[in-house]
């Protein structure tokens, strides 16, 4: 077997694989191996999933295989793996708490770099890793600021071990993290702009706003509509969209 057939059979085996696999190192370097990588999997409708915001790649579904295969209605239209709304919605708040601030920091840093690249030969300024740049969650904080809009206790543990199954999350004694999944298989282009100007919008603002030092001059919260923005409707609302 070949280096293309041999990418693809571990992918699918392992459903994931770090950037820094040999294979996966040497494809997306190879623009000819690349090529043979796609073109095969484009023969079963499958496609290559990566980003460069993300230490791991995957496979996924052509658009017009997934439309055959899934539907264009219905939960399995963007659930194909059984996951319950309750688990959809905690599945979207760990990706807008994990995901959008780890985008934010490799992209500042970025630029920041570019910015004040003033040396006649400035080194390489790669972007920050993901495990790096990802922020790190609180188990006991996510209970308490979401565990009633998502199930309490017992639905919470639940659905954390089940986005842990699939690889969404990383589970380390009260700390939860970004896993091989959560910035592969979530489209960013699609889903920020619905986060960010939609139902977890004020969610966000409060988080942001509750994480930087407290000023004496602040207004007060309005308890009510930060309760009204992390309700449970909100929520299903945008995981339905």
């Amino acid at each position: 077997m070949d280096e293309a057939a041999l990418l693809i059979s571990e992918l699918l085996a392992r459903r994931w694989l770090p950037r820094s696999h040999p294979r996966v190192k040497r494809a997306l370097v190879d623009a000819e191996l690349f090529a043979q990588v796609e073109q095969r999997l484009a023969q079963s409708g499958l496609r290559f999933l990566d980003s460069i915001y993300a230490d791991h790649v995957s496979l996924g579904l052509l658009p017009a295989a997934q439309n055959a295969v899934l539907g264009e209605a219905g939960a399995n239209a963007n659930n194909n793996l059984e996951l319950p709304r309750d688990a959809q919605a905690l599945l979207v708040v760990l990706w807008a708490l994990i995901v959008l601030p780890k985008r934010e920091r490799q992209t500042s840093r970025v630029q920041e770099a570019d910015a004040g690249q003033s040396d006649f030969f400035p080194g390489a300024k790669p972007l920050p890793a993901a495990r790096l740049a990802s922020p790190v969650l609180s188990y006991k904080t996510l209970l308490e600021d979401y565990g009633p809009q998502l199930g309490k206790k017992l639905r919470l543990d639940a659905n954390l071990k089940l986005l842990e199954r699939h690889g969404f999350i990383v589970r380390r004694q009260d700390e939860i993290a970004e896993g091989p999944l959560l910035d592969v298989l979530l489209d960013y282009d699609v889903l920020a702009p619905r986060i960010l100007d939609g139902a977890l919008a004020d969610v966000l603002l409060r988080e942001r706003a509750e994480a930087e030092p407290a000023s004496a001059s602040a207004p007060e919260e309005n308890p009510a509509a930060a309760q009204d923005a992390g309700g449970p409707s909100a929520i299903e609302n945008e995981v339905q969209e």
